[in-house]
């Protein structure tokens, strides 16, 4: 079925200080499931582990490791995310006291009708909220 990845649980993957039994889970399950992001995720984890870098958490080398062991995950980027922003999304973020960035996951997961892993607790409460289950 797979489930949308936030940048969050993915990012967890590279800071070991921030990983749990539970992100590892999650990263063990797309041995047989795909992983569904809106299209800012590659920026979004980009940025994070170059500001990491810039701030001496992580090397450059690790950076470069991180972003490559990610793109070989089987995670899928959603082509519409952008063409949502201006609709659904927007609407989302606006009803639900959303940023933009955490709409486009929610409005990902409801669109696909899949679950959503985050460790975002605003995003999950509204994600209950709405029916969208949480793994």
């Amino acid at each position: 079925m797979g489930f949308v990845l936030d940048a969050s649980i993915a990012l967890s993957w590279c800071f070991t200080d921030e990983a749990s039994a539970h992100t590892w889970n999650l990263l063990e399950r797309l041995e047989e499931e795909t992983a569904f992001v809106p299209s800012l995720w590659p920026l979004e984890v980009g940025n994070i582990l170059i500001l990491a870098e810039r701030r001496k958490r992580i090397s450059y080398a690790h950076v470069i490791l991180s972003l490559e062991l990610m793109g070989r995950l089987p995670i899928q980027v959603d082509e519409e995310t952008a063409y949502r922003a201006f609709h659904e999304t927007s609407q989302l973020a606006h009803r639900e006291a959303l940023t933009s960035y955490d709409a486009s996951y929610l409005e990902l997961a409801l669109r696909l009708g899949v679950p959503l892993a985050t460790k975002d607790k605003a995003l999950a409460k509204v994600a209950k909220k709405l029916g969208v289950s949480l793994i």
